[in-house]
């Protein structure tokens, strides 16, 4: 790892203050400064008492509520930092090249109580099971070298939404009604459409893909889509439709809407790919993984969605249907529906669909990097505070990043990050000077939320050591 320059450092107090102006009072420019400092630097656990204590280990008590203030309980806008932050990081990413991607996901967050805002037993991504989580939903927008996320919002499932009591005691505001994933997805793209953000291809999982109102959303505010969509998708193969409404008898309302008959059936897409020949599966690559080129085989058709459409007047548009094959498998893997144009090539579309997967890189630098899911407590006001820290702290190194070439000199300086006190002990960590207990398994499983096809590098983080607080920390990067 190579030491941070002089013009790093002053990039993030230039950062910092950039932010500072929308928190609203003051006093809170030093928390801000010190959380996003503290998520930065290599701390096992990145909730509010750790980072107090390798901000400032002379006054742990004292930072530590100064801390718990401000993300817990002061009326900062979310949304406000995250649209500065959007403001400041989206030109540097720019540089690289156009936004290509508007990316929507959800990650989940494991939690063993039942009183968190939003906990609730539901599909986990982090654990591959349902389980007892929180889920939050977010929208990332990306180009071939960098991406951010610019919305993020706590999905509450409707037993909370509807539980006077649980929202009272958790402060969830009187405006927020519950709403499903693609509904809170769309409302961000909505947002994000309405701020001017330079606009991308719509990709989604089939979580979102699978929901036609998501999808007719998306394509009512003009913008393209790719989403994954489930094998039992119900389409017209290529050339074909819903049968046209009967003729009119000349008795009564003209019929206007569009039939079926059984020998006139639409099939599933998993049907559909089955009776396609060989000439229609092609090797595409995609991208350069850590160790190998990442290519599938895959057909795409021109179709046209089935689903009710008996209930229209009209046939559903034609769209692509892009399925994935691999070599080896015993049927398809993945299936997309995308609106892209009918003249793009399949190259294209593989490479579209599968830039997907700089979301979960998103996810996996947030939680390992910067402790997305680290925060313990439990309101709505600050799962959603904590997160656009971690945001901000997030944006702070993709802007390095683009901004600082990896062959810019480094100027190595000698200051270095406090240290914690000696002796010191989050509340809830065992007393060392306690005896084993020896039935206790030492080895707790870790699992990933996501895979990627390849392993993201890691992102960068201060460096700890000795010294006083007041001394400020020695910046490290990758």
């Amino acid at each position: 790892m190579d030491t941070w320059t002089d013009e790093s450092e002053a990039a993030f107090d230039a950062y910092v203050e950039a932010l500072v102006g929308v928190i609203g009072h003051a006093d809170r420019a030093e928390p801000l400064k010190d959380y996003c400092l503290g998520l930065l630097m290599p701390v096992e656990r990145k909730s509010v008492e750790p980072l107090a204590a390798v901000i400032a280990p002379s006054r742990v008590a004292a930072k530590h509520q100064s801390l718990l203030h401000f993300v817990g309980q002061a009326p900062w806008s979310d949304e406000a930092l995250m649209g500065r932050v959007r403001d400041w990081v989206l030109p540097r990413i720019e540089r690289r090249g156009a936004i290509r991607a508007w990316i929507i996901d959800d990650t989940g967050f494991p939690k063993k109580g039942k009183h968190s805002v939003g906990v609730a037993r539901q599909y986990c991504g982090q654990l591959g099971k349902q389980d007892n989580c929180q889920v939050a939903v977010s929208l990332s927008v990306a180009n071939d070298a960098a991406s951010l996320p610019i919305a993020y919002r706590l999905y509450l499932p409707q037993a909370w939404a509807d539980d006077p009591e649980r929202r009272r005691t958790a402060k969830v505001p009187v405006e927020i009604a519950f709403q499903t994933k693609p509904q809170i997805a769309l409302e961000q793209i909505k947002a994000a459409k309405a701020q001017g953000i330079a606009p991308g291809v719509v990709l989604a999982d089939a979580g979102y893909g699978t929901d036609g109102s998501f999808r007719a959303g998306v394509s009512e505010l003009g913008l393209p889509y790719a989403v994954g969509v489930l094998s039992s998708l119900s389409v017209w193969p290529p050339g074909q439709g819903p049968l046209p409404p009967l003729p009119w008898s000349g008795k009564g309302r003209p019929t206007t809407r569009m039939r079926r008959d059984e020998a006139h059936q639409p099939l599933s897409a998993k049907a559909l790919a089955e009776t396609l020949p060989a000439k229609a599966w092609r090797a595409v690559t995609w991208r350069e993984a850590t160790n190998a080129e990442l290519s599938s085989r895959f057909a795409a058709l021109r179709v046209r969605t089935a689903h009710k459409d008996y209930t229209r007047a009209e046939p559903h548009p034609e769209e692509w249907l892009l399925i994935e094959w691999p070599e080896g498998e015993a049927e398809p893997t993945r299936y997309w529906l995308s609106t892209l144009p009918a003249d793009t090539p399949i190259a294209e579309l593989v490479d579209t669909a599968k830039l997907r997967w700089r979301i979960e890189r998103d996810y996996q630098e947030l939680k390992q990097e910067l402790g997305l899911g680290h925060y313990e407590g439990r309101g709505w006001r600050g799962f959603h505070h904590h997160a656009s820290l971690c945001i901000a702290a997030y944006g702070f190194l993709i802007s390095l990043r683009e901004t600082i070439p990896p062959s810019a000199p480094a100027q190595a300086k000698s200051r270095q990050a406090p240290g914690l006190p000696e002796g010191y002990r989050p509340r809830g960590a065992p007393n060392p000077t306690r005896a084993a207990r020896p039935n206790l398994d030492p080895d707790h499983p870790t699992t990933t939320d996501r895979g990627s096809g390849r392993t993201p590098a890691t992102m960068s983080m201060l460096h700890t050591g000795n010294g006083h607080d007041t001394s400020g920390p020695q910046f490290m990067t990758q």
